[in-house]
């Protein structure tokens, strides 16, 4: 019997921002679904995706205003970073990419990732799909090192905020994706809150203004997770990037237009300078992206 999907699919009609994105933006977060025929899935995972193919997001990055994007590995794939390895190869748009790979994963193989635009890997420490350890980051992070790549983590502060212990320590730059799962309807009162902002005073750590379903209890505006964002554009604003976490397969009763999120966006920064840093120049730096001609 066929699978069948088990989210919902992306809105279509995107909306145009209130006020154009700066030249050569870019969406530092979001994921890409073929066939499940052609692009098999892990056997156990928590959801089972629509086609959400590159074509399709590529219409919604047009909309909303990005040059540039970062396709990340989704869980459900494993170490199969075939769909994406795919899509760098087209040329098709400015992309970089995130790759979920095997432990053992050999130096030639990372150096074809490389060559291909991948720069960096992620560590999925609160999916209820499995993936790479923490354990796997230490060991992978002085091979990655030689690349410049960074290490990307997932993690759930509100479940387990002595992880940054662990995360402090590690040598290379690491970057923390949807606001660590924190709870941000509990403001600055919590231990996950505290040792997130702890996490992030750290020089080495970046962080992702993404997916405000995963800490907001405040649908549609997220005012809740506006203030974790606003602090975060406080301590570190040369080391945070923006996503849209598009085909948003994770939220639920949440799910958002992506000009909307990018209204939120322009409505937290307020200063075209700050947005041009975590749109376009941030990204660029992280990414390794290609000085335009």
């Amino acid at each position: 019997m066929a699978l069948e999907p088990n989210v919902a699919p992306p809105i279509v009609d995107t909306w145009e921002p209130k006020k154009p994105f700066p030249h050569l933006s870019c969406d530092s977060h979001a994921h890409i679904f073929g066939s499940l025929d052609q692009y098999p899935m892990l056997a156990k995972t928590h959801f089972i995706p629509h086609l959400n193919p590159l074509a399709d997001y590529v219409k919604m990055l047009k909309k909303i205003g990005c040059e540039r994007a970062v396709l990340v590995q989704p869980s459900v794939y494993g170490p199969s970073n075939l769909l994406i390895e795919e899509a760098l190869a087209s040329k098709t748009f400015d992309l970089r990419a995130v790759a979920v790979v095997k432990p053992d994963i050999s130096d030639q193989e990372l150096l074809r990732l490389h060559d291909l635009g991948f720069r960096g890997i992620r560590i999925n420490t609160a999916s209820a799909t499995s993936g790479l350890t923490l354990n796997d980051a230490k060991s992978l992070a002085p091979r990655l090192k030689e690349l410049n790549w960074h290490l990307q983590f997932f993690i759930n502060v509100r479940k387990q905020p002595e992880i940054v212990n662990e995360l402090i320590t590690l040598p290379i730059p690491i970057v923390i994706d949807h606001y660590g799962c924190v709870d941000a309807s509990l403001g600055q009162n919590s231990a996950g809150y505290r040792a997130l902002m702890r996490l992030f005073s750290y020089e080495h750590v970046w962080a992702k203004l993404s997916a405000n379903y995963f800490s907001s209890a405040d649908f549609p505006l997220h005012r809740d997770v506006a203030k974790v964002a606003q602090e975060m554009m406080r301590i570190m604003p040369d080391r945070l990037v923006w996503g849209t976490d598009w085909p948003h397969v994770s939220a639920k009763d949440m799910l958002a237009n992506d000009g909307h999120l990018a209204n939120l966006l322009i409505d937290w920064t307020q200063d075209d300078n700050l947005i041009k840093k975590i749109l376009v120049d941030n990204p660029a730096k992280l990414y390794q992206f290609s000085d335009p001609d």
